[in-house]
């Protein structure tokens, strides 16, 4: 288990370092700042590639133990907890087109908080889902103006 935790930042540093070299082979663009096409990848390249080192030495100051992450997998109650959050996850996927993005994102918050958080909750549970998917909402239809389902 060890290995493959290692594997993956240095798998991503290898990914950002080759997205960078091919970012650089993009053509300039005809119409106004040449480098314009170049800004928006490496930002995004360059995050990777911070984010990639700084979990690479986070995982290299920690021992972490071979079976650790294996352990907690196998047990049966984070199985039935990861089974019903993927439940919630394509019953939103099924219910999205047919209720729209507002009272379908509601339903799939509400519930995935109010098992998540349990009952005595219930005020931070409504008060978090009807937020997010208002300023989501919000966000896209109206700032962004992308129309939402």
């Amino acid at each position: 288990m060890y290995i493959i935790r290692l594997s993956l930042p240095v798998l991503f540093i290898v990914a950002s370092l080759i997205y960078a070299i091919m970012i650089f082979q993009l053509q300039p663009a005809m119409l106004g700042e040449p480098n314009a096409p170049r800004y928006f990848p490496l930002i995004i390249c360059t995050g990777i590639l911070i984010f990639s080192i700084v979990d690479l030495i986070n995982m290299r100051k920690e021992n972490i133990r071979q079976n650790e992450d294996l352990e907690m997998l196998s047990r049966k109650s984070t199985l039935k907890v990861v089974g019903i959050v993927l439940g919630f996850c394509l019953v939103y996927t099924l219910i999205f087109e047919h209720l729209g993005f507002l009272i379908s994102t509601i339903l799939f918050l509400g519930a995935l908080l109010f098992y998540l958080n349990g009952l005595k909750h219930w005020i931070l549970n409504l008060s978090v889902t009807i937020i997010t998917a208002f300023t989501t909402w919000y966000t896209f239809s109206f700032l962004l103006e992308i129309s939402l389902p």
